[in-house]
């Protein structure tokens, strides 16, 4: 089993009022698989990405990612996980401006120290495979929103994760786009790729192969 939640709770102290976000999530998720996760705003959705991510940690439960629990892990050791492992795709595209597509894609090859050589080839053959190579030189200002969010791909791609997880991908997109950039996911699907995304687009979530929905910090269908 790639991902395996179980008893997933988080919780957020504000003041002196506990938040409940997260409450007994169980979630199995398998290599090569295409899970859309939807709910209402609020509902814990980007929540649930983020401790799936490594990004935060629970409040309670276990997580065990490629059969390891992470909950004994120390942060620089989710770091690497991170970087090793999981590739992001966000909303926002988060991609550095004063970069080249081609420098934002390198970012994580550089922090893992993998040679130049070997760097420069699989920059370009993650660009080549998301449609965008022949724009490697452009700094994003100079790319449209669909371009930026092809080279967020590549980025999340270069290290060969074993899961990306998108945060609404599609959600500062046009609908021509947004299908577009959904194509692109489900080719990478179908090649093997582990994808996790969350949308409150229904014409998004059917893309996937399996949709799970989350509703005041509870799974209400779709989990198991």
């Amino acid at each position: 089993m790639l991902i395996h939640l179980s008893g997933i709770r988080k919780n957020y102290l504000l003041g002196e009022v506990l938040l409940e976000v997260l409450k007994d999530i169980d979630l199995d998720v398998e290599e090569r698989d295409f899970v859309a996760v939807m709910g209402p705003s609020g509902s814990g959705k980007s929540t649930l990405l983020n401790v799936i991510g490594c990004l935060d940690r629970q409040t309670s439960g276990t997580y065990e990612f490629e059969g390891i629990d992470t909950t004994s892990k120390t942060d620089d050791e989710l770091a690497e996980i991170r970087n090793k492992k999981i590739g992001f795709v966000f909303q926002t595209f988060n991609l550095l401006p004063r970069f080249s597509a081609f420098k934002n894609v390198e970012l994580p090859m550089i922090y893992s120290h993998v040679f130049p050589a070997e760097r420069k080839k699989r920059v370009l053959e993650v660009l080549t495979k998301v449609g965008i190579s022949h724009r490697d030189k452009h700094n994003p200002s100079e790319l449209s929103s669909g371009e930026q969010q092809r080279v967020a791909i590549a980025r999340a791609l270069v290290m060969n994760p074993s899961v990306i997880l998108a945060d609404e991908p599609t959600g500062n997109l046009d609908s021509r786009t947004g299908a577009e950039i959904m194509n692109i996911f489900k080719g990478l699907n179908e090649e093997g790729v582990t994808i996790i995304v969350v949308t409150h687009d229904m014409a998004v979530a059917h893309v996937a192969k399996k949709i799970i929905t989350i509703k005041d910090g509870m799974c209400t269908s779709g989990c198991y």
